[in-house]
């Protein structure tokens, strides 16, 4: 890496901004406020110093360079030039002259001139690889206030380039929440946690931080990264428009959800289903919310508090992942194991078994007992050998007194 210093007057670098990319693919977007640009542009007015520009040439015929620090400051000095805002409308007189609401055109032909001659300090890195330059970035922001995932976006390694591209996937442009500051990638970036480790787990920074560390070689064409896509895919296929409900806590869920799916059952042609089912759940859950708590549905409060405090954490996704496997069997009971079997799933018993409210309905030897979870059997209405599916909707509570009685009539 070579590094020189380069003094450029404000409106020298003007003249060539179309050739400075202040926005290369590991740096935030905008986030200054209005107050923070008029600061800026005050203090360079009155001839103070500005931390120095990082730029990394990136090209030598014609020079072109990206910037590694100071892309917010070089953002705002291009608006202001371009008469894209005004000094603040409380600003101090400088040199005894009044600039308060003034746009760069309004500046006195002196202070329009100290704002165009105005050196700006430039480093410009040659010959500089891709690491290096993500090196310097997150070097040049310790001790700023970059999130977490805009930190993990200047990583090295194979993991960050495929979250980068997994972010730009259809699916997360109809989701309710808005990518601001790399939040599609933050959900990339979990959900590919999820199917790294088979299922939840805990997805807080620090453990997207070490799956970007111990996955520096990941293979975006392998397993894993292939049953990304296609989850992603199958979601896309059911969320064919912007859909609002599709907040950041329930993507990860769904995710989870499809992923488990698509392993163990005949998934194919479902996808409305599976929106329609999502959209009714969240209206009942929103409906929930306005009631008192002594008549709200307590599974739907456990819900709400486990995606209000520790979303990220896996006892949290895995509790989710269960109650939303079970409603979501309630709501479409026909789907099928993806290979013939006599046994109901786990996750097809527990929709049974609260749908029937715990009640044996065969009564051959009791008259409707309520059975413990641990004491009943997950019977076929059409007997399997019969040609029965094993389906919630073919599924039913049966105490072990009145199974035994019905295999004896069989």
């Amino acid at each position: 890496m070579e590094i020189s210093k380069k003094p450029w007057p404000i409106l020298s670098v003007c003249g060539f901004k179309n050739r400075v990319d202040t926005n290369p693919d590991f740096q935030r977007p905008a986030v200054w406020s209005l107050g923070q640009k008029q600061l800026l542009i005050d203090t360079i007015l009155r001839g103070y110093d500005i931390p120095k520009l990082y730029w990394r040439k990136i090209s030598k015929t014609p020079e072109k360079y990206e910037v590694v620090d100071g892309q917010q400051r070089l953002r705002t000095i291009f608006e202001f030039h371009s008469g894209g805002f005004n000094l603040a409308r409380d600003a101090d007189d400088i040199d005894g002259i009044v600039v308060t609401k003034m746009h760069y055109v309004d500046l006195p032909e002196d202070l329009r001139l100290r704002f165009d001659n105005y050196a700006l300090d430039v480093i410009v890195l040659s010959d500089t690889s891709e690491d290096e330059v993500r090196e310097m970035f997150l070097r040049l922001q310790n001790g700023t206030s970059l999130k977490a995932q805009e930190k993990r976006n200047a990583m090295p390694g194979k993991m960050r380039g495929f979250i980068k591209d997994l972010a730009l996937h259809p699916f997360f442009s109809r989701c309710g929440f808005a990518n601001t500051r790399f939040t599609h990638d933050l959900v990339a970036a979990q959900i590919t946690a999820i199917e790294i480790n088979g299922g939840p787990c805990h997805v807080r920074n620090s453990n997207l931080n070490a799956m970007y560390e111990t996955e520096l070689e990941f293979d975006s064409a392998g397993q894993k990264a292939r049953k990304v896509r296609r989850v992603l895919e199958y979601l896309a296929q059911a969320f064919t428009e912007k859909t609002p409900e599709l907040e950041r806590y329930s993507v990860v869920s769904l995710y989870a959800l499809v992923s488990h799916c698509l392993e163990k059952y005949a998934m194919q042609g479902r996808q409305d289903a599976l929106r329609n089912w999502f959209i009714q759940f969240e209206g009942t859950r929103a409906a929930q919310e306005n009631l008192p708590a002594d008549k709200s549905d307590p599974e739907l409060l456990a819900y709400k508090e486990r995606t209000s405090h520790s979303t990220d954490a896996q006892d949290s996704i895995q509790w989710r992942h269960d109650f939303l496997l079970r409603k979501f069997f309630e709501a479409v009971p026909d789907i099928e194991p993806k290979d013939e079997q006599r046994l109901f799933s786990h996750e097809q018993r527990l929709a049974i078994f609260r749908r029937d409210d715990r009640i044996c309905q065969l009564r051959l030897r009791c008259n409707g007992l309520k059975c413990e979870w641990d004491m009943w059997e997950a019977d076929h209405k059409v007997p399997w050998s019969q040609g029965g599916k094993t389906t919630v909707e073919n599924g039913q509570v049966a105490c072990p007194e009145c199974n035994s009685a019905k295999g004896g009539q069989a």
